[in-house]
């Protein structure tokens, strides 16, 4: 199966990268494509597009995690350079929602299960999640789901 074409993007910001001799975001798509490569030859699978924006998107909460500790601790350069992964990251994942794109996005979802209350949060999830992906923090999501349902 030939690789998605956001691989391929990424492959080539890396080259590009190489060329200007830009370590930080050198650094930063090496991360990105070393994560891919290892999730594709532990599952023995070649990465779709989505798949590839779901990995970038833990990778960039995984970095937010880090900049609060950092920041928590003081080490500001630290959680500085963390930033500028993120930068890098989301260059290759799909535009931000605005709110109101993101809650027409959940009611949608909302009156296409039915859902009536909290028991019902899972549907609305299953059916969010793919829309949004990569494009808005899953807490933000949840937490309105939660407010349209309670």
């Amino acid at each position: 199966m030939p690789d998605s074409p956001l691989k391929i993007k990424i492959t080539e910001a890396m080259k590009d990268a190489m060329r200007a001799k830009d370590k930080p975001r050198l650094g930063a798509i090496r991360l990105a494509l070393s994560e891919i490569k290892r999730i594709e030859v532990d599952e023995r699978i070649d990465l779709d597009a989505e798949r590839v924006i779901s990995v970038l998107d833990k990778m960039v909460k995984q970095r937010r995690d880090s900049i609060r500790q950092f920041e928590a601790g003081g080490r500001n350069e630290l959680a500085e350079i963390e930033q500028q992964e993120i930068d890098v990251l989301q260059e290759f994942m799909p535009s931000a929602l605005d709110a109101a794109e993101l809650t027409s996005i959940i009611k949608a979802a909302v009156a296409e299960t039915g859902a009536e209350n909290m028991k019902d949060m899972g549907k609305v999830m299953a059916v969010v999640r793919p829309q949004v992906i990569g494009r808005t923090d899953m807490a933000e999501v949840s937490k309105q789901i939660k407010a349209l349902l309670g």
